[in-house]
């Protein structure tokens, strides 16, 4: 199971952060990758919060069956993947000097046969990588603008901007 691991810092402190990550429906705002999150469970927050998440990379298209297995405020989240590729990823907050966040993307993700298993998972690794430095670019983008609202669409914060 290839481990892909990606960090950025973010200037703000980790409850800010923490704001936006820990609202789980509005990933889909700073993930280009995530184009749909439905809440499976009742809760949608803590240990045990399940979901399914539409992703896309590419012409790939696939609902990615999720469940929150650490869940610490301002610290860490933690996602076990159940579906057609599977595996744990982890979001982990570290507060540092200056009142910033190092802020840690972390996955193992086991792909299945069809998609060429261990040898698929090498292909994508890069491809994933760089998709996921650019949606730590939009959470720290999202969480260090001013004024910017957090619970809105997309379309919305453009139009906010303009």
């Amino acid at each position: 199971m290839p481990r892909i691991k990606v960090t950025t810092t973010i200037e703000a402190p980790p409850s800010a952060v923490w704001d936006a990550v820990g609202d789980i429906s509005s990933h889909v705002e700073w993930m280009a990758d995530a184009t749909a999150i439905r809440f499976t469970t009742r809760q949608t927050s803590g240990v045990g919060t399940t979901f399914d998440c539409d992703t896309a990379v590419g012409p790939f298209r696939l609902t990615d069956r999720m469940e929150v297995t650490e869940w610490e405020p301002r610290r860490v989240m933690g996602v076990r993947h159940h579906g057609l590729v599977g595996g744990d990823g982890r979001f982990t907050l570290k507060g540092i000097r200056g009142g910033r966040t190092r802020f840690t993307w972390e996955e193992r993700l086991d792909f299945p046969l069809w998609f060429g298993g261990p040898a698929g998972a090498l292909v994508a690794r890069p491809v994933l990588r760089r998709i996921w430095r650019s949606n730590l670019e939009g959470l720290k983008s999202r969480v260090e603008s001013d004024g910017a609202p957090r619970t809105t669409s997309r379309r919305a914060r453009r139009a906010h901007r303009s």
